[in-house]
């Protein structure tokens, strides 16, 4: 494993304690490469050989590359920005039982909650701010230990180590501060984004855990943090993007929000956003009616969203012929009820592209009596009827507070998304041409 490649994820995970906060550094670093900003609400003027991306809702980001010479259609990949964690209520504060003031919070998306107990928490989003007469979106990260969700003792509950169970509007409210002053969180909130209290108008504020993501083991050869599930994918598929070579494809990055609560937003999979920039991008080119329809039918997708590994302590869980191990690979997943996309065809291009570029890749089914989730490929292509195959890198504690992945993967998925935005694939009457 390259240190650079490690260093630079490792910078992108802590810095982006929000999915406000992973979109903007996406948009910051294709911004670095020489890609411009596009606003939806703004008429786009595009050209042969330059890169642009465009933002919905501040955390869904699509960015594209126009090929000098476009021979077949479009290129995509796709991840999310979003994690579990919990949502703060404009709501605020709860005065509560010992002197003490906690905060509302709603759970947003399907996390191990009691993961999220006894360790140090803070608070990060987008808020809107009144700014010379307008309404202005404002990223916000409170830096610091600020909450935590304390446990009830051993001693008042014995069974707490047979699973007792969690009620998120009793357990999982955080505790703040002492006292029963009222407004002093939106008081804080107004001073990190430095406006008058009187201008903070609403929020999208979630908490998040403070633990840094480091690598660990004996060699270095894990990899454990927050929010691996999906800013990994996120981040490597950027990097692929950055990386590759021209193919004569349209290649598309696509990184969603909402896609831990169902994918059904105005910046979702589930939305139309991801049509609307590639309807914009034909129209701007000239690629109209039967054309745009040509270059549908020549694309094809990569939907990135991590994958279960075996457990080292309960293997039962896994499919005992198509279970993944860290380190061992890039996850190409299947379902016979089509939760994942991957079919004959896409899985067999899929790794013709990552055996010429030497990665390992591995199977993965569900249990066939533990039915999987859903991913952002069959939700992508109910919109965008397009070849697609879904993917993830293995990992461990998905949906804890902390999460477990393989160092050496994050490598395999950068050097197998470079060579897919660099290969030129033709969809024809006699087959697939690589």
């Amino acid at each position: 494993m390259h240190k650079t490649e490690l260093t630079d994820l490792l910078r992108f995970l802590n810095a982006s304690p929000s999915c406000y906060h992973a979109a903007a550094n996406i948009a910051s670093a294709l911004e670095k490469a020489g890609f411009t900003r596009l606003w939806e609400s703004r008429p786009w003027d595009v050209a042969p050989g330059e890169g642009y991306y465009v933002l919905r809702g501040d955390a869904s980001l699509i960015a594209f590359r126009v090929p000098r010479d476009i021979v077949s259609g479009f290129r995509i990949a796709a991840a999310h920005s979003d994690s579990p964690t919990f949502k703060i209520r404009e709501s605020g504060e709860v005065p509560s039982a010992g002197n003490c003031l906690r905060l509302s919070v709603e759970p947003y998306g399907g996390m191990i909650q009691r993961s999220w107990m006894d360790r140090p928490l803070s608070v990060a989003g987008r808020v809107m701010v009144r700014a010379e007469g307008r309404i202005v979106s404002r990223l916000v990260d409170v830096d610091q230990d600020l909450l935590v969700m304390p446990s009830v003792a051993i001693h008042m509950d014995r069974e707490v180590n047979k699973g007792t169970a969690l009620k998120a509007n009793v357990d999982l409210l955080p505790l703040f501060a002492e006292g029963r002053e009222p407004g002093e969180f939106r008081r804080l909130i107004a001073r990190t984004a430095g406006v008058a209290e009187g201008d903070l108008l609403a929020t999208d504020l979630y908490l998040y855990p403070r633990a840094p993501a480091v690598l660990t083991g004996l060699n270095r050869e894990f990899l454990a943090g927050p929010r691996l599930d999906d800013l990994l994918c996120a981040f490597g598929c950027l990097q692929g993007f950055l990386a590759a070579e021209e193919s004569g494809s349209l290649p598309v990055l696509a990184v969603f929000h909402n896609e831990e609560v169902g994918s059904g937003t105005r910046q979702g999979a589930d939305s139309t956003f991801l049509t609307d920039v590639l309807e914009r991008f034909c129209d701007r080119l000239g690629y109209l009616g039967e054309s745009c329809r040509i270059a549908a039918a020549e694309s094809f997708l990569v939907s990135a969203d991590n994958a279960h590994a075996v457990h080292p302590a309960h293997p039962e869980y896994a499919d005992g012929q198509e279970a993944p191990v860290l380190n061992g690979g890039i996850v190409v997943k299947y379902s016979a009820a089509q939760r994942y996309t991957t079919d004959a065809l896409s899985d067999a291009l899929f790794r013709e592209i990552c055996g010429d570029a030497r990665v390992p890749v591995q199977r993965y089914s569900n249990r066939a009596d533990l039915p999987g989730g859903a991913t952002l490929g069959n939700i992508s292509a109910a919109h965008l009827s397009v070849h697609s195959i879904d993917i993830g890198l293995p990992q461990l504690a998905m949906h804890a507070a902390y999460e477990v992945a393989g160092a050496r993967d994050y490598q395999y998925l950068v050097r197998a998304m470079t060579a897919y935005y660099s290969r030129r694939i033709r969809f024809g009457p006699m087959g697939v041409e690589l």
